[in-house]
């Protein structure tokens, strides 16, 4: 965000109007540009606006001042205030802002902004402000003052809404933060990151059951890193009642009890280049790099493989033997002293030495040289000669520890430096460590859920495509490279009846495990849907009702259900060479003429799936047989280093260059538009028409008489033996008879007979002028009738009912396979 108002005094006051009823806190996200990108159902409550008369808008229009209420930066009945751009590298600000609500009201309000990343990887501010509800005078009276007298150490209480009610100073201190600016704010709210949700969670489970509850870490103000070796206690507050009323959380240090705020690391430190990439080895060698000269002489840093379970390596390994690998190593004496150390082999510590045993305790130890423990690790370990060379004298040992999960160890030693480790020496060592845990951990985090999404992405899309006469196909599916993770994006080939082939590409807004959850599912919707056979239009209309019901079930999850979702659906019919279409909010397919000529095929653009009310449309074009149609992602046209015009171009020349195959089509597509890893999904679908001509396609046209069955048995032999197919005769006669039957005692004219010979399969189709659809039942013993579908559905490899503008189709399809 650009600019954010600054108040002139020091600390923010909290917002000024009263609100009845409960407590809430409204929020919104105001990107880098200052425009707002998000907006809640807590925001409308608090200014008025619902959020499509924010969203998209600068943030600064919001402002009391901006409107005229108040020139310069001051005025009567309000604090004034003075914009100023946000100090480069702030990760958070804290103020009292005038703001316009609705109605024309001015309202003081105290506001907290945190700068985080964004799904797709830009930074943002997510801005929070505390609205009180109706007054609670017992935490101002005996119930507030009694928690307090009896604060043990870093102490606040949060109310059932788990809402900041009081902190103590060392709260104050160790996050940064006045009482104003806190109270009423929830903690993940206060200090965003992991260990606050964690935290929360546990609050919740305090006032569900009772039950005291701890957490392994505690919160800490942006930039700070982790607070590694830090607990967390939660407590219940119980009232007169005997019911809980409130949560106690304190904090402390284990390792050295201390309840204050440690002093942040020396500037030599805290500048160092930590954790800048989510690549574990070179954290590792960033945290060695840190340490040397200015820390130790010699720093070696080992990492434990991740465990397959993931967080199930939370706790601290054994006093067994252990196995590690060596992932980075830095000294002042260069390579003549690093050489002796394999970066990227494994080193395996003998059981209860003093590495063993400082990550079986989960902290921080300084050796001598000359100790016993030190001495009897040399003796056990051959790879610990090098304690003994270059008149190394001191030692320090840092367990790499984020959140409970050991990831690996730091080892630190001194031989040119005479001083050896003290305990603040240790001290600025675990912070460092800490840093560069939470970077690995992270890190893997991160990749084993990209690899479970791909897992999952890979099971969800085509392994291998249908078989069907009526298109050649071939496609291609890149994931998104960088930070963004796996996309939601997937195409589908879903043979339909009558010879008919639907293609299909959609695009699931977000990243990741959720998008493509979501994905999946919309998929397995839209291949139920296609197996009704109903036209594009109204197939997205449904698809449309599907996710707006997909999304209200998820109301107050991150998941938004689906909204946004773009799709492209095609249908092809290759005995009518007809191409109908519609989209939801998707870039328009290509077609390639015979000829050579490209062009966008001129789909209606409908909304985005999820928005509701909004019709899609649909639109049918005659294809010549050999046309070529591509269907693909907005990923592929995304690239950085040209336009959306730019990239069409790109597209059209690529397809319309002739290829052998069309992998060699979908190929040489990417390497025309992508340059790069791409930063969205792209899914890239690529179809070739073919005809059923004449000479494979039979129609005939029947009064509505049944007397007429038996002429249309006969027709139908006639032509199986003109196909040489004589042998499937038999069953064509009853199917045709069935059909036909049901077609002329319960339809209405025209009535119609098609058969179609499509490669191995044989279908057979009744048309008729009724909408109303056959079902298959039981009969009686006794029935004289009834059983006519039930036959169909025994000897034909699969049946159904299609209904088109003038009637509906009923169709069942033989194999020929073996005639």
């Amino acid at each position: 965000m650009e600019q954010l108002p600054t108040p002139p005094g020091e600390r923010p006051a909290r917002t000024t109007h009263a609100s009845p009823g409960t407590a809430y806190t409204a929020t919104a996200t105001v990107s880098e540009q200052g425009i707002v990108t998000g907006w809640s159902e807590e925001a409308r409550r608090l200014l008025g606006y619902v959020p499509s008369e924010v969203v998209g808008l600068p943030a600064a229009d919001l402002l009391a001042d901006r409107h005229g209420e108040h020139g310069g930066s001051g005025g009567s009945g309000g604090t004034g205030t003075a914009a100023r751009p946000v100090a480069p590298g702030r990760e958070r600000w804290s103020g009292t802002v005038p703001l316009r609500h609705r109605d024309g009201r001015r309202l003081d309000t105290g506001l907290l902004a945190h700068r985080r990343t964004a799904d797709g990887g830009a930074a943002e501010w997510f801005v929070v402000s505390a609205v009180p509800g109706a007054p609670d005078a017992s935490w101002d009276g005996p119930l507030g003052e009694w928690a307090f007298d009896r604060a043990p150490c870093v102490l606040a209480v949060f109310d059932e809404d788990l809402r900041l009610v009081r902190a103590n100073a060392d709260m104050h201190r160790l996050l940064a933060l006045t009482e104003s600016e806190m109270r009423g704010l929830r903690l993940s709210e206060i200090a965003p990151d992991p260990v606050s949700e964690e935290t929360e969670r546990g609050m919740r489970r305090v006032l569900e059951t009772g039950e005291p509850q701890s957490v392994d870490g505690f919160v800490r103000p942006p930039g700070a890193g982790a607070a590694s070796g830090w607990a967390t206690a939660l407590a219940p507050v119980p009232g007169p009642d005997g019911r809980v009323r409130a949560v106690y959380l304190t904090a402390h240090d284990r390792a050295t009890g201390d309840t204050a705020p440690r002093k942040p690391l020396p500037p030599t430190l805290a500048g160092a280049r930590i954790a800048a990439t989510p690549d574990s080895a070179r954290t590792a060698q960033e945290l060695a790099d840190a340490a040397v000269p200015r820390l130790a002489d010699l720093a070696l840093v080992d990492l434990l493989e991740p465990s397959p379970r993931g967080e199930a390596s939370s706790r601290s390994p054994g006093t067994g033997a252990l196995t590690v690998s060596r992932s980075a190593v830095r000294s002042v004496l260069g390579g003549s002293q690093e050489s002796r150390f394999a970066v990227g082999e494994t080193t395996v510590y003998p059981a209860l030495s003093p590495p063993v045993e400082c990550l079986a305790a989960g902290r921080g130890a300084v050796y001598g040289t000359a100790d016993p423990a030190v001495a009897r690790w040399v003796a056990q370990d051959p790879g610990a000669g090098w304690i003994g060379e270059h008149g190394t004298h001191s030692m320090m040992l840092v367990p790499l520890r984020d959140g409970g999960v050991t990831v690996g160890l730091a080892v630190f030693s001194r031989h040119q430096q005479r001083e050896p480790f003290d305990p603040e020496d240790l001290r600025l060592a675990e912070e460092l460590a800490a840093r560069a845990a939470t970077s690995i951990h992270r890190a893997r985090r991160t990749s084993r859920e990209h690899t479970s999404t791909m897992t999952l992405q890979r099971s969800l899309l085509p392994h291998t495509m249908p078989v069907q006469s009526a298109l050649e196909i071939a496609s291609r599916y890149l994931p998104a490279g960088g930070e963004a993770g796996v996309g939601g994006d997937w195409f589908d080939v879903i043979p339909l009846s009558g010879a008919r082939v639907a293609l299909v590409v959609g695009d699931v807004v977000g990243h990741g495990m959720r998008a493509t959850a979501t994905m999946g599912r919309l998929r397995t919707a839209v291949r139920t849907l296609a197996d009704v056979d109903l036209p594009p239009d109204e197939l997205l209309t449904h698809l449309d009702d599907l996710i707006i019901h997909l999304s209200a079930d998820e109301a107050g999850h991150e998941s938004s259900g689906g909204i946004g979702t773009t799709c492209l659906y095609v249908v092809y019919d290759p005995v009518t060479r007809r191409c109908t279409a519609a989209r939801a909010g998707h870039p328009p397919p290509a077609v390639v003429s015979p000829e050579g000529n490209a062009y966008l095929l001129d789909v209606p653009a409908g909304p985005p799936l999820g928005l509701g009310g909004l019709p899609f449309e649909t639109v049918e074009v005659e294809l010549p047989e050999g046309s070529l149609l591509a269907l693909y992602t907005d990923g592929l046209l995304q690239a950085r280093d040209h336009d959306v015009d730019e990239a069409l171009d790109s597209m059209l020349a690529a397809l319309v260059r002739p290829a052998s195959t069309l992998d060699t089509v979908c190929d040489r597509v990417l390497t025309a538009l992508l340059t790069h890893r791409p930063d969205d999904d792209v899914a890239l679908l690529v179809a070739r028409t073919r005809a059923l001509h004449t000479d494979k396609v039979a129609v005939w046209d029947l009064p509505s008489d049944p007397s007429f069955v038996a002429q249309a048995r006969r027709s139908a032999t006639d032509q199986l033996t003109a196909w040489g197919l004589d042998e499937a005769a038999f069953v064509t006669e009853l199917v045709v008879s069935e059909l036909v039957t049901n077609a002329i005692r319960y339809g209405e004219a025209p009535v119609q007979l098609r058969l179609i010979h499509e490669g191995t399969t044989l279908i057979c189709e009744v048309s008729d002028a009724s909408g109303t659809a056959p079902h298959m039942r039981r009969a009686r013993i006794f029935d004289e009738g009834g059983r006519g579908l039930l036959l169909v559905a025994q000897l034909t490899q699969r049946w159904g009912t299609r209904h088109t503008l003038f009637g509906k189709t009923i169709w069942a399809e033989q194999s020929l396979a073996g005639i």
